[in-house]
């Protein structure tokens, strides 16, 4: 098998040799042989890695990527799988996401009404419920309404925060707006507008916004999958077996 040094890795991908050092001592990359003179000798099989995590590392993020590659570097294909599918499973909470409140700005745009069309009524949530359905903790979403995003109504024999299908439906918005990188601030105003009718156009165009990087997200979830595929191939060769 050919020899590649680390500037032939980096070149590719147009990062640093640093860089690749990095994601080798992390465990993203297998580790290197050395020469005599302790220099690095990478093959194929670590090029193929590398496109395969930085691949990940765009359709999945940075925590989820190392955490398949290393999944495979301990011959945890299963674990590794099991991360992928979770990927794709946010990617569709998104997408159904989106769809709910896009009902709720036709509605807002058409009727005019002061207060968005109700989620469908999918029962209520207490605090703890809440936060597992989205894989929060039960802290943030008492930041949550500290910010203004949560109203949750109270339960009147215990006191304890009830969350309804419109409550859900804000939790479930905030949450995609906090993975976009919104602050919490901006956040509240975007459900506010929501809640009172206000800006309904601006509220439109940020979700075109938010259905473009999801549909950028998708595609590059199909790239990953062909490198993931194309590096497990090398894994089954060196190993004689075939990992599909």
């Amino acid at each position: 098998m050919s020899t590649l040094r680390p500037t032939d890795l980096a070149r590719e991908h147009g990062i640093s040799t640093q860089a690749v050092r990095n994601y080798e001592r992390h465990g993203f990359i297998p580790l290197a042989e050395r020469t005599s003179s302790g220099y690095r000798i990478y093959t194929e099989v670590h090029a193929a890695a590398l496109r395969a995590y930085l691949s990940l590392v765009l359709a999945y993020g940075y925590a989820t990527g190392g955490q398949v590659m290393t999944a495979l570097h301990r011959d945890d294909l299963g674990e590794a799988l099991t991360l992928i599918d979770r990927g794709h499973s946010q990617l569709l909470r998104d997408r159904d996401t989106l769809d709910a409140v896009r009902t709720a700005v036709r509605h807002l745009t058409a009727e005019n009404v002061a207060a968005p069309a109700p989620a469908p009524d999918t029962g209520t949530r207490t605090v703890g419920e809440l936060a597992h359905q989205l894989g929060v903790t039960p802290a943030t979403l008492r930041n949550w309404e500290s910010a203004g995003i949560l109203t949750p109504g109270r339960d009147r024999a215990t006191g304890y925060r009830v969350f309804h299908a419109d409550d859900i439906r804000d939790a479930e918005l905030a949450h995609l707006l906090r993975r976009g990188g919104y602050l919490l601030e901006h956040i509240a105003a975007v459900v506010q507008q929501i809640r009172t009718a206000g800006g309904t156009e601006a509220l439109a165009a940020s979700l075109d916004a938010w259905q473009h990087k999801l549909t950028a997200q998708g595609l590059a979830m199909l790239h990953a999958a062909t490198h993931l595929s194309a590096y497990l191939k090398h894994l089954g060769s060196e190993n004689q077996t075939d990992p599909l």
